[in-house]
């Protein structure tokens, strides 16, 4: 199961608006999926809110899922209060790892404007999180889907804003996709990473 899978199962538990990560490493996760508004998303970058969330330190320090209502994180910058103020009164967060040295986290943050999820919703969310985290590469595949998608964008001319607008995903993601495509293509740059795939037909 990809997190293009978990679309349909986001948004009924989530109508509010959701954010997920596949799998973030070091730096940036393999694939993001996000129906947070172009609003919540601006104010959310131009105050910086990521380095005081308390959603985000909760990712970092446990697996399994949450309310909001029940975080026991200090928020003293009001963030959760300001997803109130932008319609996602309630929500949850989700956390995947492995049992790694360096685990990778596959985690979400899922917002309701109407009451709090239920036992069972927040359990549905973890069981498709781990789903998605845990699935294995296809091996007969020379690119995941989400390599080709950035791939067949770059291939048509358009720059990487353009690329992470069209695909619902951040800049810093479209870079992580277009850096491991290159890896399996063993090309220099995206552009040849693009051509290369377009000529053994894996951007039809």
């Amino acid at each position: 199961m990809r997190l293009g899978d978990c679309k349909d199962t986001f948004g009924r538990i989530a109508p509010a608006g959701h954010y997920a990560a596949l799998r973030l490493g070091f730096f940036s996760p393999e694939e993001e999926l996000t129906t947070f508004s172009e609003e919540w998303i601006d104010h959310y970058t131009v105050n910086g809110l990521a380095l005081h969330d308390p959603l985000m330190r909760w990712i970092y320090s446990r697996n399994g899922a949450c309310r909001w209502s029940e975080l026991s994180i200090p928020d003293p910058l009001g963030v959760l209060s300001a997803y109130a103020a932008f319609g996602m009164r309630y929500g949850a967060v989700v956390c995947v790892t492995a049992d790694e040295e360096r685990p990778r986290r596959t985690f979400g943050y899922f917002a309701r404007s109407d009451r709090e999820l239920t036992s069972g919703e927040l359990s549905e969310l973890e069981m498709t999180l781990r789903a998605a985290h845990f699935q294995e590469p296809d091996s007969d595949q020379p690119l995941t889907k989400a390599q080709t998608d950035a791939l067949k964008l770059l291939s048509r001319g358009m720059r990487l804003k353009e690329i992470a607008y069209a695909l619902g995903i951040s800049e810093s993601a479209v870079k992580a996709r277009l850096k491991s495509a290159m890896a399996r293509m063993d090309a220099r740059t995206p552009v040849q990473a693009a051509s290369l795939a377009a000529q053994k037909g894996l951007l039809k």
